[in-house]
Formats: C-alpha cells, sequence, structure tokens
C-alpha cells in the first residue's frame, strides 16, 4: 500500500506491506526516516489532513478510510529547550482552554535541581493546577500543609495525565512524561523527599509509562512468571543454594519457615531469576556468582540492631533493597537504600518492594554498582522487555536473556 507523507516542504510515497488487514506503524515510521533522511533516533510526530494527530492505535484505521495524506514533523522543528509557557493569564483559564505546551525535543532527567528546564516543568504543572477543576484545591493544600493526602495526590494526577493526553495524544513520548513528573517534584518538593511514604516513585513511575506498564510485575508473577521460573530453575545445577531457594519457593503459604531459611517464599523465586540470569564475565572485573549478585540485591537487617549500625559499615553508593525483620523467613519493613539514605517501601511484601526497586531506576536517574552493571544490564533488559514490556524490540539483549523470555513466555501452566 503506498501512503502519502508530507514533510517540511517535501512529499513522497511511503510503501508499506498490508499484513492482513492491518498495517505496523512502526515500519511506517522507519520507512518515513528512511524516504527522508531522518536520524534514526529522530522523534516524529504525525498529523492528518484535518490536523489531528495520528498514533499507533488508530494508524491503520485512519488509512483505511482512503486518500489519506500525513504531515510528519520531527524534534528539529522545535526549539532546544521546552517551548515558553504561554497565554497562563486568567484570561486564558477562564477560557477553558490550556495553551501550555512542551516541547517534544527529549531532554536527558538530570538531578532535581534548579535547571532552566525544571523550573520550566514547574511552571507548566502549577499552571495546569491554576486553570483545570479541582487544582486550586491541591495547591491550596500544599500550601497549608506542605503535604498532599493520598485523595489529593490522585486527583492531582488525574488532572495532570488528562491534560497530558488531551495536549499531546494518548502516547504522549518519553520527554514529555519525564518533564511532568519532574514538574511535580519541583512544584511540591515534598514528594521527593527521601522519607516520605505517599507513593512518589510509584506515582511518577505511572507518568513516566502507564497504569498497565506499573501493575504488570504484580499482576503476572505470582501466576504466570513464578512456576515457569521454578521450572526453568530445576535444570539448573542444583547446588545447596538452589536446591534450597527452589524448595522454599514451592513450599506451600503460612510454612514454617526456621531461622536456617535463607529468604521468605517470595524472595526465593526472585533469587532464582539470579541464577537463571547469572552475570557475564566482565571486561574490568571478576566474574561475580549469582549468590554474590543476590546478597547487591537486597541486605538482611535484624530488627533489634539499628540502623546506624548497617550504614556505619556499608560503603555502598547504589541502591538496594535492606529487609529488616525477626528472620530472613518474616520481614517486618522494606527500605529502598542509597547514598545512605532510606526510602520506606509502601510495601509488606517482597515482592511488591521489589517492584518498587525496580521503578526507583527510572524514577530517579539511578545508577547501579559498577561491578554490577553488567548483570543489571542484561537483568533489567529481561525485565524491561519481559515483565515491563518497556521498549520491546529496542534494546541490545544477549542470547541468554532471548531464550529465557521464549521459556517463560512459551510455556503453558497449569494455574490452580
Amino acid at each position: 500500500m503506498l501512503i502519502q507523507v508530507k514533510y517540511k516542504e517535501h512529499q513522497k510515497y511511503v510503501k508499506l506491506d498490508d499484513d492482513d488487514g492491518r498495517l505496523d506503524f512502526l515500519q511506517f515510521h522507519e520507512k518515513v526516516i528512511e524516504r527522508f533522511c531522518l536520524p534514526p533516533d529522530a522523534e516524529v510526530l504525525y498529523k492528518d489532513s484535518t490536523g489531528t494527530e495520528v498514533d499507533e492505535v488508530i494508524f491503520s484505521d485512519v488509512v483505511k478510510e482512503g486518500n489519506a495524506v500525513f504531515t510528519a514533523f520531527s524534534n528539529d522543528e522545535f526549539s532546544d529547550t521546552l517551548s515558553t509557557i504561554t497565554q497562563t493569564s486568567e484570561s486564558s483559564c477562564s477560557s477553558g482552554a490550556s495553551t501550555l505546551i512542551l516541547d517534544e525535543t527529549p531532554n536527558k532527567r538530570k538531578r532535581f535541581d534548579e535547571t532552566s528546564d525544571a523550573m520550566l516543568a514547574k511552571q507548566l504543572i502549577g499552571g495546569v493546577l491554576k486553570c483545570k477543576s479541582g487544582g486550586e484545591e491541591v495547591l491550596q493544600q500544599y500550601k497549608e500543609k506542605e503535604t498532599l493526602k493520598d485523595a489529593t495526590r490522585r486527583q492531582m494526577i488525574n488532572i495532570l495525565v488528562a491534560h497530558m493526553i488531551d495536549t499531546h495524544g494518548n502516547l504522549p513520548s518519553k520527554a514529555i512524561r519525564e518533564q511532568y513528573a519532574l514538574g511535580i517534584v519541583m512544584l511540591f518538593p515534598s514528594l521527593k523527599d527521601p522519607y516520605s511514604k505517599k507513593g512518589y516513585v510509584d506515582q511518577d513511575f505511572t507518568l513516566l509509562f502507564d497504569e498497565e506498564t506499573s501493575s504488570r510485575l504484580l499482576q503476572k508473577w505470582d501466576m504466570f512468571f513464578k512456576p515457569n521460573v521454578i521450572k526453568e530453575a530445576k535444570q539448573l545445577t542444583l547446588t545447596p543454594e538452589v536446591s534450597q531457594l527452589v524448595l522454599i519457593a514451592e513450599s506451600a503459604p503460612g510454612w514454617d519457615l526456621d531461622e536456617t531459611k535463607i529468604c521468605d517464599q517470595e524472595m526465593s523465586s526472585i533469587l532464582l531469576l539470579l541464577h537463571l540470569l547469572p552475570p557475564p564475565p566482565g571486561k574490568k572485573s571478576p566474574k561475580i556468582r549469582a549468590s554474590d549478585a543476590s546478597e547487591r540485591l537486597v541486605i538482611f537487617h535484624k530488627s533489634c540492631c539499628s540502623l546506624e549500625e548497617h550504614f556505619s559499615s556499608s560503603k555502598r553508593q547504589h541502591p538496594y533493597l535492606l529487609a529488616v525483620g525477626r528472620k530472613r523467613s518474616v520481614i517486618d519493613n522494606f527500605y529502598i537504600a542509597m547514598d545512605k539514605h532510606l526510602i520506606p517501601c509502601q510495601a509488606s511484601r517482597f515482592l511488591e518492594a521489589f517492584d518498587e526497586l525496580f521503578k526507583a531506576h527510572f524514577v530517579f536517574n539511578l545508577s547501579y554498582d559498577d561491578a554490577l552493571v553488567n548483570f543489571y544490564t542484561i537483568y533489567h533488559t529481561f525485565l524491561q522487555t519481559t515483565l515491563y514490556n518497556i521498549d520491546v524490540g529496542k534494546m541490545k539483549e544477549s542470547p541468554r536473556v532471548r531464550d529465557l523470555r521464549a521459556k517463560l513466555l512459551n510455556q503453558s501452566v497449569a494455574l490452580t
């Protein structure tokens, strides 16, 4: 099928395969990049003849309506910084039409300092809340209490997500989502307080991706991935540690675990995944065993000992989970530890705490231990593409990751 595309002063045909009546938006995008000699990583916005944005959800339907001519806008047509926020006066608010516009040019996330991009993002969020119904209530509550109640925080997120979709379409770019998240913590700094329990990590991960992505691990792990991970782990060389992890992972809920057990049931299944994806040999550092890698992921701390004692002996500056409890099989509290600070997890279960740790990697733009950089590349590549469906097809994957993903996704598990 031939589709007309206009870019700046040029108009060309793009040839697209018709696969069982559905047209591949990604293939179309790649063809546009090729035909107009755009940079491979260029962000391109497509609009139809009415000026309406066309994304991958409706692309095939729009083309089938016939005589479709798309206009392409690439990120080099925008300025290198956020567009100036305009018409934020009271008149624009009363009109009900928001004219707050963000440039589509992606900017790399930096620490949340007072950069020009951060200040513009802060102005954006403030302007949206002032103009939208319920927004003033959010601003007033924060002004009075220097924090937001959970219900008010959810109200704020709903307002901002609705504005983001209205302004940038159903699939706003990653740069847009990042700027909204950045604006939130600039305008409401207590939400990024390492000691806050207001759910900043999960809130911003939802903004960075979406609700389905945010909850995918918790939805799929217990009933689908966990049984397959256990099945694959049984094919490994059954060292004492692997055997014990399999035994714990297969134990019935409420099974009496004594002091000698190395972890609880949920933790064991995640640690088995570490053994299925062992760290590869590094060029500058010796190969790390899976058992050693697990200690870089989660550390147990007895509740009878002070946390200050833990940090006084720890030299780590990279994020990990600190599990605090009476014994390894009974954890009372989880924390994300980084830079000798603790972020209390909302979770009471290891799987949920691990979910928060993974999300913190994206939200805070955190790096990991240099000695484990290869391990985290493989491990998080697997999580990103298999569990979270983030950047599928775009990340460099090892044959081991591809092989394990195929096994886990193609196996049928009897759900009991």
